[in-house]
């Protein structure tokens, strides 16, 4: 199917009012991707989440339809708000984008929301993104992002999914090793994909539950 702007569908407001605006000194899509939002200190970090977290209630299911069958920008903004707000009704959306991996950047907004929904189900989407892309060491995806996710969820589920991917020599050190200029690095370990997910699900769920 064509991508199409959302303005061709009735909804040519929902970039600037969702993707594009500024709650700091950037556009709300670029303080997702970058992650400064996370970052301790960071000034608009009040007005940033507070706005991020209203929207997420607030968006209607057939604007974030729009924004997922936009452009990267788009993608990753409407997947941010899709985990902060739980819409557990995207995950099947959210899967089949992830497993297409068409655009660079949104993949591990997919991951975090997967990871926010937090049942078996997203477990087996992460991990049959696994299997498809940890083979393919030709490719850079959102292979770190899924398995920090996955780890998150086998941690509060009590299973096992990760298991055969991390063993010693197992897929993922296969595919760290296949890309040179990661080999030995420690923001590469398994412990460290965990704690970034950890991290951006923490964030959300601290605001998410701090009121008004």
């Amino acid at each position: 199917m064509p991508f199409q702007h959302p303005e061709e569908i009735g909804y040519g407001y929902v970039i600037e009012r969702y993707v594009t605006r500024k709650d700091s000194d950037r556009p709300r899509y670029r303080d997702l991707k970058t992650g400064r939002v996370l970052r301790p200190g960071w000034p608009h970090a009040e007005r940033f989440t507070r706005q991020l977290i209203d929207d997420a209630a607030t968006i209607t299911d057939a604007e974030l339809e729009a924004l997922l069958g936009y452009e990267w920008r788009s993608r990753l903004t409407a997947a941010w708000l899709i985990g902060v707000g739980r819409r557990a009704t995207f995950r099947e959306r959210i899967g089949d984008l992830l497993l297409a991996s068409e655009f660079c950047f949104s993949g591990g907004a997919y991951c975090f929301a997967l990871a926010r929904f937090g049942t078996h189900a997203d477990a087996e989407i992460l991990a049959s993104y696994l299997d498809r892309y940890l083979p393919r060491t030709d490719l850079r995806y959102d292979q770190p992002a899924a398995l920090g996710a996955l780890l998150r969820l086998d941690a509060h589920l009590g299973t096992h999914h990760a298991d055969r991917f991390t063993e010693p020599d197992g897929l993922w050190d296969r595919w760290v090793q296949a890309l040179a200029h990661l080999q030995g690095s420690p923001a590469y370990t398994p412990a460290a994909q965990r704690r970034r997910t950890d991290v951006q699900c923490d964030f959300a769920d601290g605001w998410a539950s701090s009121g008004p």
